[in-house]
C-alpha cells in the first residue's frame, strides 16, 4: 500500500548479504521490500528518553534495521525502572540509561550505529541536535520536555512521533508542521498550553502498568517505519488513545488551530510549564525543612504534627513513622482543614516535595502560617535518614 506521505528517507546504496538474511521477513513484504529496507538502513532516528516508551521503541527500531539511532538521556538506571524499561537489566542498575541501551542494541543488531547524547535536552542544544536526524521519537513524561521537543521539531522542520502513558491508558500521534501534504500540525494544536502545575501526575507519582509501554512504544515504532518508508497512513492529524482495562482503542481527529501562535524560537520551558505553581513556590520559600531537621524534631521530642499528603496506596508502600495520612486533594478542597491541629506546628510531606508544596500554600492561605514541608519528601527521608525504608 503506497503511503499518503512521500518516503522521509532516500534508500541506502545496498544491503549486504548478512542484512538480506537478517531482514528477510521484511523484504518479502511487498510494501516494504528491498527499497523500504534500504530506507530504514539510511534513516537517522533520535529517541528522546531511554525509559518506559524509549525502551521498546529503541529495541524495535534497532531490530527493524534503522541504521542510526540517537539516544537522549542523562539519567541512570534505577531498580524501579526495571518493571517497564525492558532495554535495561539488573546488572545495569547505576549505569547511564543511554549506555545501557547502547549495549542492548548491540546485541539486538550489530549493524546499527548508536550515538549517545547524555546531556539534558535544553533550549540551548535542541536545535543543533535535531538537525542531525531525520525523525524524532518523544517518549518523555514531563510537559516541559514535550513542548521543547515540539517547538524544536517545528523550527527544524522535522516530523516527530509522540507517545504518552499513565496507569492503564496511553496515547500516540504524529506531528509534522511542514508535512508535504499541507496538513501539518504540531503538539500545540492538540494542547495549546500545559495543564496547571500538579494537575496531571507523572508516572513517578501516579504509576503505570509496565506492559502498557510495549503497547504504545510499538505504535510509535510502527509510525516511524511508515514515515521512513512512505507506506500506509501515518497518525498525522489523528490521536490514538488506548485503554488497557477496557481493551479499546479510540481515535480522535486533530485539526490545525488557527489561534495557535507561530513558533519563532525556543523559550524557558521549565518556567512555561512550571513544576509547581507560583503560590506553592512562594509558600515553600522559607518554609521548607530538610530530612535532617525533621529527624532533629523527632529526636528532641518536639510537639508537632507530621501530615502525609500522598494517596493511601502510596502510604501502604512506605511511610514515615508517626505521620498522619491526609491526601492533598482533601486539603486543597478545604474538607480536611478541620482535622488539622491548631495547637502545634504542622509539617507536610509527600513523595518528593511537589504535592506537599501545593498543600502548604493552601494551609498558609487558611491561616496555618507556621506550617512547613519536607523538602524531597519521603524519598529524601529514606535515602538520607532511614535507609531501611523502600523507595518507589
Amino acid at each position: 500500500m503506497s503511503g499518503t506521505l512521500p518516503p522521509l528517507v532516500e534508500p541506502a546504496a545496498e544491503l549486504t548479504k548478512e542484512e538480506v538474511a537478517r531482514y528477510s521477513r521484511h523484504l518479502i513484504i511487498p510494501d516494504v521490500g528491498v527499497t523500504g529496507q534500504k530506507r530504514l538502513k539510511n534513516a537517522k532516528v533520535l529517541v528522546i528518553g531511554a525509559g518506559g516508551l524509549g525502551s521498546p521503541a529503541l529495541l524495535y527500531l534497532a531490530a527493524a534495521g534503522v541504521g542510526t539511532l540517537g539516544i537522549v538521556d542523562f539519567d541512570e538506571v534505577d531498580e524501579s525502572n526495571l518493571h517497564r524499561q525492558v532495554i535495561h537489566g539488573q546488572s545495569d542498575i547505576g549505569k547511564l540509561k543511554a549506555a545501557s541501551a547502547q549495549e542492548t542494541i548491540a546485541e539486538i543488531n550489530p549493524f546499527v550505529k548508536v550515538h549517545l547524547h547524555t546531556d539534558r535536552l535544553e533550549s540551548s542544544n535542541a536545535l543543533e541536535l535535531f538537525e542531525q536526524y531525520d525523525l524524532i521519537l518523544d517518549g518523555t513524561d514531563n510537559f516541559a520536555t514535550r513542548y521543547l521537543v515540539n517547538d524544536a521539531a517545528v523550527l527544524t522542520g522535522k516530523p516527530y512521533v509522540w507517545g504518552s502513558i499513565y496507569r492503564f491508558e496511553g496515547q500516540a500521534s504524529v506531528f509534522w508542521e511542514d508535512a508535504p501534504n499541507g496538513k501539518g500540525l504540531n503538539y500545540r494544536d492538540l494542547y495549546p498550553e500545559p495543564p496547571p502545575p500538579g494537575m496531571v501526575p507523572s508516572c513517578a507519582e501516579g504509576g503505570v502498568l509496565g506492559v502498557l509501554c510495549a503497547s504504545i512504544g510499538s505504535i510509535m515504532v510502527n509510525e516511524a517505519i511508515k514515515l521512513i518508508t512512505g507506506i500506509g497512513e501515518p497518525l498525522l492529524g489523528r490521536l490514538v488513545s488506548y485503554d488497557a482495562l477496557e481493551m479499546k482503542y479510540r481515535e480522535v481527529k486533530i485539526r490545525k488551530d488557527p489561534e495557535t501562535p507561530k513558533i519563532t524560537g525556543l523559550i524557558d520551558y521549565e518556567a512555561f510549564c512550571g513544576v509547581v505553581s507560583d503560590e506553592a513556590a512562594s509558600a515553600a520559600a522559607g518554609s521548607t525543612i530538610t530530612p535532617a531537621e525533621l529527624k532533629a524534631k523527632f529526636d528532641n521530642g518536639d510537639n508537632f504534627a507530621l501530615i502525609d499528603v500522598r494517596e493511601p496506596h502510596e502510604y501502604e508502600i512506605v511511610n514515615i513513622k508517626g505521620a498522619t495520612l491526609i491526601p492533598k486533594d482533601r486539603i486543597l478542597s478545604g474538607e480536611a482543614l478541620a482535622e488539622l491541629p491548631q495547637d502545634k506546628p504542622i509539617v507536610l510531606h509527600c513523595k518528593s516535595g511537589a504535592r506537599s508544596a501545593e498543600a502548604l500554600a493552601a494551609l498558609h492561605q487558611a491561616g496555618f502560617k507556621d506550617a512547613t514541608h519536607l523538602g524531597g519528601g519521603v524519598l529524601a527521608w529514606a535515602r538520607q535518614i532511614d535507609q531501611s525504608l523502600p523507595t518507589y
